[in-house]
């Protein structure tokens, strides 16, 4: 009976985490509605290093000369390729995770390498926490022949530890507008789970646990049976 209820409470629980899940994409979603609506911006030299609020920034950026960032993985419709980011400098020496945009990866697996910015350039676009790590396995940066690095999460600690540097909780998504970097947009959560999906794997989670707790009263009912 303990054990049946432990696995009770784990399916109720999960149904429940699936929930929280899709409430806080949904916020998020409207969030990007009503700062794109608005895009009543701030300086990026004003902006709060540990903030992850959704913001419209813009201002100066210097990118020196370093490695590209490709993060794995990413789909764009029916494409796999890399999100490609690169290390920006704030005028105070700070970092900043900026993304260029989305390349596609050949199906032999021959990574893209684009040029990188440099200079001090005028930037503007939408500051929003990094895409979500998932389950952690593995290292999440690994260095290429070119110098570049492959990640297959955006972990900003261990990039900034691995740079030694102090860089924003955030990343600056460039403005579409601007004639930089790649293919890109503002769509948020293309490659998550949306809210809807959330709501639906809640409801499954529930169902299995609705289906134990039938099973489980049916077992001791049978058995109390038997004993009379």
């Amino acid at each position: 009976m303990l054990l049946a209820l432990l696995i009770e409470l784990a399916l109720l629980r999960l149904g429940f985490w699936q929930l929280a899940r899709g409430r806080e994409k949904q916020e998020q979603l409207a969030q990007v509605t009503e700062v794109l609506d608005g895009r009543r911006g701030i300086a990026l030299a004003d902006m709060e290093m540990a903030s992850r609020r959704i913001e419209w920034a813009e201002g100066l950026l210097h990118f020196p000369h370093g490695p590209l960032l490709m993060l794995d993985n990413q789909r764009r419709g029916n494409l796999v390729g890399v999100s490609v980011y690169q290390a920006a400098e704030r005028v105070d020496g700070s970092a900043l995770l900026v993304d260029l945009g989305w390349l596609p990866v050949a199906g032999d697996r021959q990574l893209p390498k684009p040029r990188p910015l440099a200079g001090k350039i005028h930037v503007q676009g939408l500051l929003m926490p990094p895409p979500s790590m998932g389950f952690a396995m593995g290292p999440a940066i690994s260095e290429q022949p070119d110098g570049n690095l492959l990640l297959t999460r955006l972990d900003i600690r261990a990039l900034a530890a691995r740079r030694n540097q102090r860089f924003a909780e955030r990343v600056l998504r460039l403005d579409p507008q601007l004639a930089l970097g790649f293919r890109r947009d503002l769509a948020i959560q293309t490659n998550t789970l949306t809210p809807e999906k959330h709501r639906g794997y809640a409801m499954q989670w529930f169902g299995l646990a609705a289906a134990f707790a039938v099973l489980c009263f049916g077992y001791w009912f049978r058995k109390k049976n038997g004993n009379r």
